[in-house]
């Protein structure tokens, strides 16, 4: 078995499990004797023995926030947290009752369901009311399945008041809107969160197998006609492509707007440098009886690619039914939403990618009608064209809150008229070139405070979509590692910076990352254009040793006109101000970093240019 690294600020804690807990339900998996620990924040942990992939291993897992007796102790509008305000983890009081939601609509409230194992959990399901059988449309999270029960008037970032109803569940699907267009929805609170029994599994074979069961179970009502689709953004898309890898018979199809799919690799570990706070936090929201599968503690005890990881990756190769998939060139689930599109192996596979913000993107009408089109056609059989939507839809990017091209169509991506081209660094003027730079030269910044920032001039109109990557060599003098963060950008012919806009905010650019110890590739998984890190060890610098990185940017689609500047920015930390959202990594950066290029040190980025489908003269078409 593999033992775990119990992290220093842990101390053991003497007493029971039911000491912390508000039951341990009779299919908690959990009992007295456990080991618990107490960290510095004052959260509690324990540890059970589990496996994975045939691997035992001790398995952390944080005592969740109790639900409260008295909703009037929770104040969610007032909440200086804003993920807070918009309901997360909420849990009204246990109320069995069938009622009207809204004219023409009833909602069964806390409906048991039971799990193969025995274990109970609870739902709501909102329906038209209709002789007519249905088809059923999934919220799967452990999100809290009635948030607009605690507040007067729930609003979600971006999300003009009042658009959503209070039946929502966060980042899901408004029964408000499906029952009206002849859908029921089923918000789930699973194992383990809100009222359901067990400990709340994130995204491993446990939470897949749950999936699974629920879909069949409701499929089974009697006012269903058999047919159950997923839909939801964020965290309850995530859910969706591992539930559809275990291909309950009655899923019809999914829609996963934007979702994360390699956990390890795109956000606890992204490019090798641990980025735990965000993840914690998630954690810390979940509320329920028992315990949280602890992502984060489990980053700290097992720091290195394991099964445990491997397990919460869903197979995509078994993914064979319809899925509207969209992907937000803004967001940190940008990488794994392309990922699971191009890897399930359905011949019903659509993409969508958008600048906006993923909740905004959620709730717009012509996208509200856009995925009734789907829906309809795959939950209700209806022939309604959808097959003519593309199969690639791209919103091309420009400056601030301006698109070059909306929904332009394609039909792969990578798509394949792409041109690769490289342009090489020149430490020395800290340019790019677009031929390599025949002396050796470095360029150095403090990883603390400083950043470099490499320019290209266009001398045409030029879009880049697709896959950028580096292959730098870099240094540390005084130090044996390196966290780099690089930011693909846009500057004018005066150098200023052209951001684009997410939620009004300035955006840094399409990013990569590269904790220089572990640069070591991932040879199955990496692809021409997409070198992926291994993470299974590291490998420390010697002072002022120089090594090659090969670095991933996340795909983008961006147009640089005639005379503006592709700019890489390289630094020791994500630069990035007032964003609302905790994001935040553990750098392990000291002494002095350098960028070598020219010589024997060819550094260079290799970016996708897409030519015009048609040009004659100055007329182009893209």
């Amino acid at each position: 078995m593999v033992e775990p690294i119990i992290p220093e600020d842990w101390e053991k804690v003497d007493g029971k499990l039911s000491d912390f807990i508000t039951k341990t339900g009779e299919n908690a998996n959990v009992n007295d004797d456990v080991p618990i620990y107490k960290d510095s924040k004052g959260g509690i942990f324990y540890l059970l023995e589990e496996e994975f992939q045939g691997e035992k291993m001790k398995v952390c897992y944080r005592v969740s926030r109790q639900p409260v007796a008295d909703q009037e102790e929770v104040d969610l509008a007032n909440s200086e947290d804003p993920m807070a305000r918009m309901g997360q983890g909420f849990c009204p009081p246990f109320n069995q009752r069938t009622y009207e939601a809204a004219p023409g609509i009833i909602c069964e409230q806390d409906q048991e369901v039971v799990m193969r194992d025995g274990t109970k959990i609870y739902c709501d399901i909102y329906r038209p009311v209709t002789e007519e059988k249905i088809p059923a449309i999934v919220s799967w999270s452990w999100f809290g399945k009635r948030p607009g029960d605690g507040m007067s008037e729930w609003q979600i970032m971006g999300v003009p008041p009042k658009t959503v109803s209070n039946c929502a569940k966060f980042e899901s699907p408004d029964p408000l809107y499906w029952c009206h267009q002849g859908y029921a929805v089923a918000n789930v609170d699973v194992r383990g969160a809100g009222h359901s029994e067990g400990n709340v599994h994130m995204f491993t074979h446990q939470d897949r197998e749950d999936g699974y069961d629920f879909v069949e179970w409701l499929a089974a009502r009697e006012w269903c006609n058999g047919k159950v689709g997923m839909s939801g953004n964020s965290g309850v898309a995530m859910h969706q492509w591992g539930i559809a890898a275990e291909q309950p018979p009655h899923l019809a199809c999914i829609a996963p707007w934007e979702s994360t799919t390699d956990l390890y690799r795109e956000s606890l570990f992204e490019g090798g440098i641990p980025a735990l706070s965000f993840n914690e936090f998630i954690a810390a929201q979940v509320t329920g009886p028992n315990g949280t599968d602890d992502q984060v503690a489990m980053a700290r005890m097992y720091p290195f690619e394991n099964a445990y990881w491997r397990d919460k990756m869903p197979d995509f190769s078994k993914v064979r039914i319809p899925v509207y998939q969209t992907a937000g060139w803004s967001h940190f689930h940008l990488p794994g939403s392309f990922n699971a599109w191009r890897r399930c192996k359905s011949r019903l596979k659509w993409m969508r990618a958008h600048r906006d913000f993923e909740w905004p993107d959620t709730y717009q009408p012509e996208n509200l009608e856009d995925l009734k089109r789907f829906y309809d056609r795959y939950l209700k059989d209806i022939h309604n064209g959808w097959e003519m939507t593309p199969r690639v839809r791209l919103d091309v990017m420009d400056a601030y809150d301006c698109d070059y091209q909306d929904r332009r169509a394609e039909k792969t991506f990578p798509l394949q008229r792409t041109e690769y081209r490289k342009l090489y660094f020149d430490p020395a003027s800290v340019t790019l070139k677009d031929a390599p730079v025949a002396d050796a030269s470095k360029a150095s910044y403090d990883p603390d405070s400083g950043q470099l920032e490499f320019d290209y001039v266009f001398d045409e109109d030029t879009e880049i979509t697709g896959y950028i990557n580096l292959h730098l060599f870099v240094s540390c003098d005084g130090y044996d590692d390196m966290d780099m963060f690089v930011n693909i950008q846009k500057a004018s012919a005066d150098g200023e910076w052209i951001p684009w806009y997410t939620l009004d905010e300035p955006h840094p650019g399409a990013w990569g990352k590269c904790r220089v110890s572990r640069r070591k590739l991932d040879e199955k998984l990496s692809k021409r254009h997409i070198p992926v890190l291994a993470n299974e060890s590291e490998e420390k610098l010697k002072n002022g040793e120089i090594v090659p990185v090969d670095i991933a940017i996340v795909p983008s689609s961006r147009v640089w006109h005639k005379g503006e500047r592709l700019r890489v920015q390289i630094a020791g930390r994500y630069i990035r101000e007032g964003w609302f959202e905790p994001l935040a990594w553990d750098t392990d950066n000291h002494g002095t970093h350098n960028v070598h290029g020219g010589g024997e040190y060819e550094s260079w980025i290799e970016i996708p240019v897409i030519p015009p489908r048609y040009q004659a003269g100055d007329y182009v078409v893209r």
